[in-house]
């Protein structure tokens, strides 16, 4: 694709918009980046492109005159349905995202990983198996560096590992994976989206270019992955519940693979410390995936016995008075809430709330009585969660993180648990997830050394 004289309009100047103006100058593209924000405020952003040749349109002058360009480019957060960009389609002019123009520039199989949960943890996964078994992986997307970032190392790469996410497949209509993974789907999003059917079809996007000798690894216990099964291209599927033909599945004190080659092998549980459901479901994938593209299967063991989770993931963080505090801000939705809390079999302290992302909440009630001793709710849907699941277990409202904690260890017992596990958005709080774990981590080793521990 030739970007030489192109007047490209980049939409958003978070870390992808960067990014993207980089690669767009690089490749002799005239370019001109808009954003909501003021210069003050976008702050380090704007001085990560200070010096290139771009134009600024910010603040009140965004976004500008859109017929001006012959290709729009949208960061993830950036809704493609809103009015002026529907307006520029409508003139002839294309919108897509990072993910999009990425696929036009890559030329290394590339391994997709999607689903509503556990995305990171298989794509680092992959990556990891791979890079073990003496092949050379680049991994990004979603996590860590944008895609389009990796264009630039990929002659020096076996396979590009990316972590997609529905945003990014709303506006790559030809993004093209030759292995692709989707884990599940619960609702999320639909702050964004107008159904949960237009989510389940943002998310399948991910097979949308793939050819009948490519691979899609499906999650058989999901009744909604599962079904997507129908159609073009070779399939594995993983299961936690049943015994599949091939593909992955849990077999006594182990995961039985059995590949299309013929290739078969057992990986022991005593190998993974990983061992809750939904984390055996995410190696599963991340072993179909990597061994089908040539990972060994010792590198693999290697890489599990090694691999504790990520951070911000059901990670445990400290122990005050026999009380367990771990971390789970990047439980956003309430899939992921619903799977932290069936993690404990002793009684919780949770803090929760955030950012609403459209989420039904009442779909958590019936673990929020089975496993909840007391709910601690903060951000903008304190109150509305507070209404919803008051009746269920003692519920205290608070103003911050820092109160949060002190609730929650007042609250708790010897041999309880206090998780942050928000099932919402950061955004009304911190600048996101991670942001929002680092602080309740440091707020909770704070009390610990408070108190000598």
């Amino acid at each position: 694709m030739d970007l030489l004289g192109k007047r490209v309009l980049v939409v958003g100047l978070a870390r992808t918009g960067v990014a993207l103006a980089r690669f767009l100058v690089e490749k002799g593209a005239r370019v001109t980046v808009t954003d909501q924000a003021e210069a003050e405020e976008l702050g380090e952003r704007l001085g990560e492109i200070n010096g290139l040749p771009v134009s600024l349109l910010l603040g009140g002058s965004y976004p500008g005159r859109v017929k001006d360009y012959e290709l729009i480019l949208l960061s993830p957060g950036v809704p493609p349905e809103v009015e002026w960009l529907s307006a520029a389609r409508a003139e002839g002019v294309p919108v897509w995202g990072e993910l999009e123009l990425a696929g036009h520039f890559i030329k290394r199989p590339v391994i997709a990983v999607t689903g509503t949960n556990g995305k990171t943890t298989t794509t680092t996964l992959v990556g990891e198996m791979l890079a073990a078994s003496g092949l050379r992986p680049l991994v990004g997307g979603n996590i860590g560096r944008p895609a389009i970032e990796l264009v630039a190392q990929q002659e020096q790469a076996d396979y590009v590992v990316l972590e997609v996410s529905s945003f990014q497949l709303d506006t790559a209509v030809h993004f093209h994976p030759q292995e692709a993974a989707l884990l599940n789907i619960t609702p999320d999003h639909l702050d964004r989206y107008p159904s949960y059917q237009a989510y389940i079809a943002s998310k399948a996007g991910v097979f949308r270019c793939q050819e009948e000798h490519e691979l899609k690894v499906l999650n058989a216990d999901d009744p909604v992955v599962s079904s997507l099964g129908r159609g073009r291209g070779r399939i594995y599927y993983f299961s936690a519940q049943r015994s599949l033909s091939e593909g992955a599945w849990l077999q006594g004190q182990g995961i039985r693979v059995r590949l299309a080659s013929g290739w078969e092998g057992i990986f022991s549980l005593r190998d993974i410390w990983l061992k809750e459901e939904h984390n055996l479901e995410n190696v599963m994938a991340a072993l179909l995936l990597a061994l089908e593209a040539g990972a060994e299967a010792e590198a693999c063991r290697q890489v599990l016995r090694g691999f504790r989770g990520l951070p911000h993931r059901l990670q445990w963080v400290a122990a005050i008075d026999g009380v367990d505090y771990y971390d789970d801000s990047k439980g956003t939705n309430v899939g992921a809430v619903s799977r932290s809390l069936g993690h404990f079999q002793r009684p919780v302290v949770l803090i929760a709330g955030g950012r609403d992302k459209d989420s039904d909440f009442s779909l958590l009630s019936p673990l929020v009585r089975e496993k909840v001793k007391a709910l601690v709710l903060l951000g903008e849907t304190k109150e509305q969660l507070a209404r919803l699941w008051g009746e269920l277990a003692p519920a205290y409202v608070v103003e911050d993180m820092g109160a949060a904690v002190k609730q929650a260890r007042r609250l708790a017992r010897p041999g309880e648990a206090v998780l942050l596990s928000p099932g919402c958005a950061s955004f009304d709080m911190f600048r996101d997830y991670a942001q929002r774990g680092e602080t309740f981590q440091r707020l909770v080793r704070e009390e610990a050394d408070d108190d000598g521990h």
